[in-house]
């Protein structure tokens, strides 16, 4: 087995460190096998199979697909993804949705006399060939209303707050789609943040695994030990392997860090995403 961190963000998505950064972060921890999942893209693979060759990690090729049902959050996690044409198209098609749902925001912030303008967003965003995401959002609005992005983001741009928006959002059954056909392993990312009852929540398990879900993030960092415990009895039940990851995106003022919680990985699931 391997100490991994399977879910890791840089600043090809809405996390503030380079994959140097985040490698070096990881080896400090006692990180062996680490992926960077960034939302909605695969861009800078090269840097970050680098980066961790530098630091002599174990690298997992990833990245995560911000998906919705019913205006709830059911992300999916892909690893050993090849990008082609089915890939290039989905991201292309995140890149426009992204777009559109940041001038939604910015123009519902300005109905609340918030004067962030979209110009403001984009000097947010570190990799101008990934697609926008919701804290590019926050960053650039923080700075208007005085709080931070993490403050801005739950005041203002989170589920059902004043400035939500969910243009062209994929649901989870076209993110396994996309995963699929791109050579890869889709995984559940963080059950412990999907605002359904249990049932309700096995229930989509169940209908995901049929569909083609391979695994399920079971150790994850805002996981409680029962909701750890559920999740990998979801996960002996359905027959879906299992990850774990501390979906960082930064660490200082943050309850995330990379390498927690610790979790070791199985030899058969490395060989099932080295496989790929």
């Amino acid at each position: 087995m391997m100490r991994a961190d399977f879910h890791t963000h840089s600043v090809y998505s809405d996390g503030i460190y380079t994959p140097d950064e985040v490698c070096k972060r990881a080896k400090f921890a006692g990180v062996e096998v680490i992926s960077i999942t960034d939302h909605d893209t695969m861009n800078g693979l090269g840097e970050k199979r680098s980066a961790a060759k530098k630091y002599g990690l174990t690298y997992v090729d990833g990245w995560e697909i911000s998906a919705y049902e019913n205006e709830e959050r059911i992300h999916v996690l892909g690893y050993g993804c090849e990008r082609n044409e089915v890939y290039h198209a989905f991201m292309q098609a995140r890149i426009d949705a992204g777009y559109a749902r940041a001038c939604e925001r910015v123009e519902k912030l300005n109905a609340l006399g918030i004067p962030v303008r979209i110009e403001d967003v984009l000097a947010c965003q570190a990799d101008e060939g990934s697609p926008l995401h919701t804290m590019h959002v926050a960053r650039a609005t923080a700075k208007y209303v005085g709080l931070s992005a993490g403050e801005t983001y739950a005041k203002y741009l989170n589920t059902g707050k004043a400035a939500d928006s969910s243009i062209g959002r994929p649901t989870p059954y076209q993110a396994i789609d996309c995963i699929r056909a791109c050579g890869g392993v889709a995984f559940l990312a963080h059950p412990g943040r999907i605002r359904f009852d249990e049932a309700k929540k096995e229930s989509i398990i169940a209908s995901l695994k049929e569909y083609g879900l391979h695994g399920i993030e079971c150790y994850y960092s805002t996981h409680t030990p029962l909701q750890t415990e559920t999740y990998l009895g979801y996960a002996k039940k359905y027959g879906l392997w299992i990850s774990g990851g501390s979906d960082t995106h930064w660490e200082e003022g943050s309850s995330r860090s990379i390498g927690s919680p610790v979790f070791y990985a199985e030899e058969e699931l490395l060989a099932l995403l080295k496989a790929r």
